[in-house]
């Protein structure tokens, strides 16, 4: 785990640091995270032609993306920093990902996200009504996408819908802004210090690809590290504010809720966060499935935000792609909404199979931790080693 205990926060009681320097911190994480993104895709155009066409032929069964995606997100606890590699891979100089692939990737990386909060219910075990309450609430976002790749996903691998819309909108964006080629001083400033860092790696390390290897290392280190440290920060700064959207988002008007749960999740940087205080206040008593629901929901469209920062600031002929599979995950999300909320009987098939689960899982402990390690961790394993071996 990386630690985060020196982390400037805002204490309670305490003084907190000047807001000039609060906001210069959270430039500087953003700028470190950006580097990652830039370094990542310029590792893997330093790694050669070869290695990443196995890679291509292993991301050519959307099932085996939608398994990385699934897999990588429950290991680092972030559908963010994910979402983040996939856009440095998609704008790769080298093409270091193909968009095709990369969707069912982020579908995957949309499920693995679901797993924090579902981690946090187990807290309740203890009390059976207590754990029923936070386990449905827990699990209604896992059957929300559960829906919602079995919905999109064969869509997309019959229409191409998801590539497609995205395409067409970073088309037009590319004409509204003028192109996405702008000559920005932040690209400048990102590229000069990738390129310090490979001049240093290629001075360091011997070899043709060692250098190369430790720079996606590197690059991905950079990401977790900053998100994690800008998550905590945001977290710290907004999370009374947060609690107090959320408190009152529970008694609004479903849309209301669901547009305090984008806000709310944008404004800490992480939909585990939003999910996660619906959690403990669902054991409580103090809300009920219907009303954590959409505010769920709206966390699920919130966390597109950090690929999208990501794409922005990729450079190289392929920075389009990146854009576009940002847009890619902020439609999936935005469709799946559109096409389970507004109708109640669709609506209610989440809450209900996660309502079922909750029991099961009331009645046996043991099942309940086989279902969190066997479908977050477990079964994107095996598939992993089945797809390898065959």
């Amino acid at each position: 785990m990386v630690d985060i205990s020196e982390t400037p926060t805002l204490r309670p009681g305490g003084s907190s640091p000047p807001a000039f320097v609060r906001i210069l911190f959270v430039l500087a994480l953003l700028f470190v995270f950006l580097v990652g993104v830039n370094g990542l895709g310029d590792g893997f155009k330093a790694l050669g032609r070869d290695l990443l066409d196995s890679f291509f032929r292993a991301t050519e069964n959307p099932f085996m993306g939608l398994m990385v995606g699934v897999l990588a997100t429950t290991l680092v606890q972030s559908s963010s920093v994910t979402t983040s590699l996939i856009v440095g891979l998609v704008a790769a100089p080298e093409n270091a990902l193909p968009l095709a692939n990369a969707v069912p990737m982020v579908m995957g990386a949309n499920i693995g996200t679901t797993v924090t909060n579902t981690l946090v219910s187990l807290a309740h075990m203890g009390r059976k009504q207590e754990f029923y309450r936070a386990f449905s609430v827990a699990t209604c976002h896992d059957f929300f996408n559960f829906m919602a790749v079995l919905l999109l996903l064969p869509l997309e691998l019959a229409t191409g819908y998801l590539q497609k819309t995205a395409t067409a909108i970073t088309g037009l964006l590319g004409n509204v802004g003028g192109g996405l080629d702008y000559d920005s001083p932040l690209k400048h400033a990102l590229k000069a210090v990738v390129g310090r860092i490979e001049g240093g790696l290629d001075y360091l390390i011997p070899g043709e690809r060692a250098p190369a290897v430790v720079l996606i290392l590197l690059s991905g280190v950079l990401i977790y590290v900053a998100l994690m440290l800008l998550v905590r920060f945001m977290r710290a700064a907004m999370e009374s504010r947060v609690e107090t959207m959320v408190g009152r988002g529970l008694y609004r008007a479903p849309v209301i809720a669901m547009i305090i749960g984008v806000v709310a999740t944008v404004m800490v940087q992480s939909s585990s966060i939003t999910t996660s205080l619906l959690v403990p206040l669902a054991g409580a008593g103090m809300i009920t499935l219907e009303q954590a629901f959409p505010i769920t929901i709206g966390a699920n469209i919130g966390t597109t935000i950090t690929a999208l920062l990501a794409a922005l600031a990729v450079t190289g002929p392929n920075a389009r792609w990146g854009i576009t599979i940002a847009v890619v995950h902020l439609l999936f999300n935005i469709s799946a909404t559109l096409l389970i909320f507004p109708s109640p009987r669709i609506r209610r098939i989440p809450l209900r199979l996660s309502r079922r689960l909750a029991a099961v899982a009331v009645r046996s402990r043991k099942l309940a931790l086989a279902y969190v390690v066997g479908l977050f961790y477990g079964l994107p394993a095996l598939f992993a080693l089945v797809n390898h071996y065959l």
